[in-house]
């Protein structure tokens, strides 16, 4: 919903809450949260319209003495980003259920992202789990140093030592994914044609690859995530395990199938100064 596409509208959320009809996504403007963003991605390849609202940031308002996340936790019984509402169906908080919803919301004629050759399900959906999943790519980004959000996923210091192997072990992974399908003449990472998987891996894969300004423009409000992210791909154990495959992989999904470069709304930098 925006009246100019580089120019994102954002609604609240009371007014996304009160709405009966149409797909509500949550987001904070200016930062390319990765869940929101890969959900983002996930219905620009279905053709699924959005319609953007704020999701409140954790923490207490000075102003008020309130939590400022009480409001969608009344509304969804969880804090996490994003919220998903269509409809008045019930929230949607879990990525799988999301992807399911935006699958089934789907335009004619749009990519199939979750297979129907149930064999292919399995790889499609296990290879979601491994990078969105608990103990997974994300998980393990988010604990490599001590924040509030690390201490929500589990933080402790044996946990963030073994964090840089288990992304590690996932990049490879994934690496072994796009060097078994390009022996078959195929640049996707399961069957022959563009899946959830992709466009899920594609995104996350930020947290550790970050994409060019004409993927990935840089915001005032995400200009330290994504000096993070970079920090990320060179810590020792993960930099070994990225590859070319990785990057061209990332670079084709991403400027194929998904929207390009990103519109974040929030305050945008003229360079990556």
């Amino acid at each position: 919903m925006a009246s100019d596409s580089n120019v994102p509208e954002f609604i609240t959320l009371e007014q996304a809450a009160a709405m009966t009809t149409g797909t509500r996504v949550t987001f904070i403007p200016g930062i390319p949260a990765m869940y929101s963003e890969a959900l983002k991605n996930i219905c620009y390849v279905k053709g699924v319209p959005l319609i953007r609202a704020l999701h409140p940031m954790m923490g207490i308002d000075k102003e008020t003495g309130e939590d400022r996340q009480a409001k969608l936790y009344e509304l969804t019984s969880q804090t996490s980003l994003p919220t998903m509402l269509h409809d008045e169906e019930r929230p949607r908080n879990v990525w799988i259920e999301q992807l399911a919803l935006a699958e089934r919301l789907g335009a004619p004629g749009t990519p199939v992202l979750i297979p129907d050759d149930f064999e292919q399900r399995v790889e499609v959906l296990g290879l979601c789990a491994v990078v969105l999943g608990e103990d997974g790519l994300v998980w393990n980004m988010r604990i490599l140093s001590d924040s509030p959000l690390a201490r929500k996923y589990g933080y402790s210091e044996a946990a963030s030592k073994a964090a840089p192997g288990k992304i590690a072990a996932v990049l490879r992974l994934i690496d072994s994914r796009l060097q078994a399908q390009a022996q078959r003449g195929v640049r996707y990472l399961v069957g022959d044609a563009v899946s959830a998987i992709d466009v899920y891996w594609a995104t996350f894969s930020m947290c550790v690859l970050p994409a060019p300004l004409e993927i990935m423009p840089r915001t005032r409000q995400n200009k330290g995530m994504l000096k993070f992210f970079a920090m990320n791909g060179h810590i020792p154990e993960i930099a070994a395990a990225l590859t070319p495959r990785i990057e061209e992989h990332q670079r084709y999904i991403l400027t194929t199938y998904c929207e390009a470069p990103a519109v974040l709304g929030g305050d945008p930098l003229e360079d990556d100064a």
